[in-house]
């Protein structure tokens, strides 16, 4: 009886401790290519993700290609890009993130909170350049090494958060020829 009630507080302690010795444990997991479908307010489509640590492993860069298919036909499919880099702020003791899109928005967000077991992460903004009054969300469920749940939140000026996208990515692999392969 009383080792399952220390046991969580145990893991808790574990996990708070790597956080503090590595900012980036709770981010390595997505190190590498994802793709998969997405959904949501822009339509039906697929989505690319590529993530890698650079400059000596001080930031990590983001990738992001979507591209939506028509409801009509006859129209173009909408193709949405961004890039962004993950940095630790050792003021604010967070990880926070700048995200460039093709819309010409900016999206600053701070790594707001890890659950206990490291598989849930919610990134919350600090400031959305040029779309004044709207805050966003994003919200990652590792589902296993190699397939994570993302969700984008939008919340206009005034209003509740709501699902903007929900894109279901699973691990692109490298085969040992140097061809990629969808993961599990």
């Amino acid at each position: 009886m009383q080792l399952r009630r220390i046991l969580p507080i145990a893991v808790a302690i574990a996990i708070t401790a790597l956080a503090q010795s590595d900012p980036w444990a709770s981010l390595r997991v997505f190190e590498g290519k994802w793709e998969g479908p997405t959904s949501g307010k822009p339509g039906k489509g697929s989505t690319t993700r590529e993530f890698r640590f650079e400059m000596n492993g001080h930031f990590l860069s983001q990738r992001d290609h979507s591209v939506y298919q028509p409801a009509d036909p006859a129209a173009k499919p909408f193709v949405h890009e961004d890039f962004g880099f993950f940095s630790y702020d050792s003021d604010l003791k967070k990880v926070v993130w700048r995200q460039f899109h093709s819309e010409g928005l900016v999206n600053e967000y701070a790594l707001e909170s890890v659950s206990v077991d490291g598989k849930s992460l919610e990134f919350v903004t600090t400031r959305i350049e040029n779309l004044p009054g709207f805050r966003a969300k994003k919200l990652y469920r590792i589902l296993s090494a190699d397939e994570i749940e993302e969700k984008f939140l939008l919340a206009p000026p005034g209003a509740d958060f709501a699902v903007y996208t929900l894109a279901h990515l699973k691990r692109v692999k490298r085969s040992r020829g140097g061809e990629e392969h969808r993961g599990r």
